[in-house]
């Protein structure tokens, strides 16, 4: 060992012992868009709200002298569906949707999406001149009746999405609603008097019927996470197309805007998911798309007076301009077994791949589903090894990686009109995790979430290949009051190839969100608690769920813990933890922790687990993205992951036994190799107060800037980061106290680039226990248990202040008992 590395060893333990976790620029991921102050979470109003790119027919808007508008592939094409044949109108790096005409037919207004900001623009159709409206947030335009101006909502600086009117002569713009929540969706009534829009808030999702001399509002339907609810106005003005959440699917349904509170059904079933209602410019049909098997959007409309549904189908893409094709294998070269063969025999793997043409526009197949990611600002889909693109001729650029342990490879191929061209990347990881004994899994997601494509469970396959993810376990969870697909819970696939079974996400809102991995049976009820109309005043524990998985051989398990800080010990850290949290830990009663999460703080996790482990709670660390895969824009599955090192053969049961015991290590993009005594996380090193040898590997695909050992919550070593993404051994020596643990972390600067989609690289082995598991080092546990007990009486308060007025004997006593317990580790 070098003599220098010896010194910096030595000067570490010498030195008062600071806290592991440095200061990073980042926290979560929190918007890409414009910040919108009156929506909760920005991750559900880029999911729900923004506009969708799909290769399919989507968008539908006919002029008032029957010309007809589509949006497909980004851009937006003319479409007559007499003949089936769409023409492609737009063009340019932007994604274009949402098309609306003027009264005269001779304007278009769209929504242009950079990436960065969504922006109303028009169109002149004769010319083809565009001109911006405005900028941000810019979205739903519609013109006035008189055609004089365009009304659409936006984000004001520091406010919430509102709606806003254009003068088009005057180039003036008027804010039209000042609301708590959002305004959007704007339906100018055809008397120039009223206006019908979408409203949402924290209290209840509303379409509103407003007189604009009064600015008085009149509620025509009001639900709870109505996510794909967008109303379209007859072109008398006297009937609502809408599409609602029913009790097996969405429907689209009819109902008056004189007479609101009755409707009738158009379109439903089981799994249905009718979209974008628009209304034909006779007022007979209703137009909206519903994506099939494939996750193509399909055309569709049905006759106002009721009838049986019909596609009005795309039967030719005549792009305007030439075309070619071409065809884009992937490859690991030291994989096995791929996932699939070429025409020439090689062997082809599935990845993650984004295109653009020259001008960076997003480039898709012809079927498969297509997501924008909102951390790197890219549209991607996942291909079995080899896809076909149709594409417009010139330089096109490929983007591919598979799974966090391959870095970006890109690629450049030239398309020429009329002919096939073939693009190759290799995607070689830089550590084998799967030979080395390691196997990662995404415990914490959800396949349907009220999004855009109805998704199956099959449809996880290729997204898991794609990403070598081994193990998924997707959640059920409520949308507020629906509790929908409970006939997926029983699905599974354990056997050869990705292992997936199913979990649920239990939401007593107040008290935390837990999950419940590896049990047989739904726990109900799914939420209860404050802030729920039924089952709001519940004296019932978060202790009955955890004990209910316990009881099938399952896990419990506290989600996204900690968000919006790195300090969850601070004042404000302490009033946003679950409430339950700390009660649950110190009752033992929490097996695992999701240290990775895409919605909440690595960093600040990471500091409330240290107190767990300090304490002598050894609660194991996992990883989920929390992402919903049925949204067009959303993380991929699996970019924040935990790995786990099954003791025999890979299966499920090998596998879930070693997760339980935290034979883990959780990332969201560097892979850990860690050994202290020859002992890996989840082992423990059999006696302390001596020095030991440990060896760790680094091997990360995104930079990073910190990589330490830590010894019960403080840096015993620092080692120099990797000067690029790469390899990086290290090895020397660490003086173990008598009790407690050892773990390896490395930190990174915010990330901006593939395979990972989180806001900064991180990483963190399980511990490994000095002793025994759950030993504890006495300073380290008293002044664990201090801090834990600060916790607790916030918690404590808000409990109180929560249930304000409820019998609560329960959950009273139960607090009681923690505090008991913290009392006395602190002494």
């Amino acid at each position: 060992m070098p003599t220098a590395l010896r010194q910096l060893f030595a000067l570490s333990v010498l030195v008062p012992l600071l806290p592991l976790v440095p200061s990073v620029a980042g926290a979560q991921w929190s918007n890409r868009y414009p910040r919108n102050a009156g929506y909760g979470h920005h991750v559900y109003l880029e999911g729900y709200e923004l506009p969708v790119l799909s290769a399919g027919a989507t968008d539908f808007a006919e002029s008032p002298i029957g010309e007809q508008v589509i949006a497909s592939r980004g851009w937006l094409w003319r479409f007559d569906a007499a003949t089936g044949v769409a023409r492609r109108l737009t063009s340019g790096g932007g994604v274009d949707s949402r098309p609306a005409w003027s009264p005269d037919g001779r304007t278009l207004a769209f929504v242009r999406d950079d990436s960065r900001t969504l922006a109303v623009m028009v169109r002149d159709m004769a010319s083809g001149r565009e001109t911006e409206v405005d900028r941000g947030m810019a979205m739903d335009p519609a013109f006035t009746p008189d055609g004089n101006a365009i009304i659409y909502s936006n984000v004001a600086a520091g406010g919430d999405l509102d709606l806003w009117r254009y003068d088009l002569a005057s180039r003036s713009r008027t804010r039209l609603t000042t609301d708590a929540g959002i305004e959007l969706r704007p339906l100018p009534h055809p008397d120039g008097q009223r206006l019908v829009y979408l409203a949402k808030s924290r209290a209840a999702d509303q379409v509103r019927l407003r007189t604009l001399a009064t600015a008085k509002d009149v509620v025509l339907l009001q639900g709870n996470l109505v996510s794909q609810t967008r109303p379209a106005l007859s072109p008398d003005g006297t009937r609502l197309a809408f599409n609602w959440p029913g009790e097996n699917g969405w429907e689209l349904r009819l109902s008056s805007t004189e007479r609101p509170g009755v409707s009738i059904l158009l379109v439903g079933g089981a799994g249905a998911r009718p979209i974008a209602p628009a209304w034909s410019a006779d007022g007979r049909h209703v137009y909206f798309y519903q994506g099939d098997a494939r996750q193509v959007a399909r055309l569709y409309r049905v006759a106002a007076v009721g009838g049986q549904a019909e596609e009005v189908a795309v039967t030719a893409w005549d792009w305007q301009a030439p075309t070619g094709r071409i065809v884009i294998e992937t490859r690991c070269p030291t994989c096995a077994p791929p996932t699939g063969l070429g025409a020439d025999g090689d062997n082809r793997d599935a990845a993650r791949l984004s295109v653009t043409d020259a001008a960076g526009h997003p480039l898709i197949p012809a079927e498969g589903m297509a997501r924008f990611e909102g951390q790197n600002g890219r549209v991607f889909f996942y291909s079995p090894g080899t896809v076909t693109l149709e594409v417009p001729v010139g330089a096109v650029t490929v983007r591919g990686v598979r799974g966090l342990a391959t870095r970006e490879q890109v690629a450049t191929v030239t398309a020429v009109a009329g002919e096939q061209r073939t693009s190759r990347l290799d995607l070689v990881p830089l550590w084998e995790a799967q030979r080395a004994g390691w196997f990662s899994g995404d415990h914490h997601f959800h396949l349907n979430y009220g999004g855009q494509f109805a998704m199956r469970p099959a449809d996880l396959f290729p997204m898991m290949q794609g990403e070598d993810l081994d193990v998924a376990t997707p959640m059920l969870a409520n949308l507020h009051n629906r509790f929908e697909e409970q006939e997926t819970f029983s699905w599974q696939s354990l056997g050869s190839g990705p292992l997936l079974r199913w979990a649920q996400e239990v939401r007593s809102h107040f008290l935390g969100h837990v999950g419940l991995l590896g049990t047989s049976e739904l726990f109900w009820p799914w939420v209860w608690g404050p802030g729920y109309e039924v089952n709001g005043r519940d004296d019932r524990l978060n202790a009955e769920p955890l004990a209910f998985a316990r009881r099938q051989g399952g896990a419990g398990y506290y989600v996204h813990p900690v968000s919006g800080t790195r300090a969850p010990f601070s004042e404000a850290g302490m009033n946003s933890l679950p409430v339950a949290l700390v009660a649950d830990a110190a009752h033992g009663m929490v097996d695992l922790l999701e240290v990775v999460c895409l919605w909440s703080n690595s960093v600040g996790t990471t500091e409330l687990w240290y107190r767990f482990l300090n304490a002598g709670f050894p609660v194991a660390p996992s990883g989920g993205t929390d992402v919903m895969t049925d949204f067009h824009r959303t993380m991929a599955v699996g970019t924040t992951r935990v790995y786990v090192r099954p003791d025999g053969p890979f299966n499920w049961t090998s596998y879930f036994a070693a997760l339980k015991a935290g034979r883990s290590f959780v990332t969201t993009g560097p892979l850990l190799d860690l050994k202290v005594a020859e002992q890996q996380p989840g082992d423990a090193i059999v006696d302390g107060e001596r020095e030991v040898a440990f060896t760790l590997g680094v091997y990360t695909a995104v930079p990073v800037d910190s990589v330490a050992l830590v010894v019960n919550g403080r840096t015993v070593w620092s080692g120099a980061a990797p000067d690029s993404t790469g390899r990086r051994s290290y090895a020397g020596t660490v003086r173990l106290p008598a009790g407690g643990w050892v773990a390896a972390r490395v930190v990174g600067p915010d990330i901006t680039q593939w395979p990972a989609m989180a806001e900064y690289a991180f990483a963190h082995t399980a511990p490994i226990w000095i002793g025994r598991t759950g030993s504890t080092d006495p300073g380290a546990r008293r002044a664990a248990a201090t801090e834990l007990l600060a916790a607790l009486g916030v918690a404590e308060g808000r409990l109180t202040t929560g249930y304000a007025g409820a019998e609560i004997p329960a959950l009273t006593r139960y607090f009681i008992e923690a505090r008991t317990t913290l009392e006395l580790l602190a002494r």
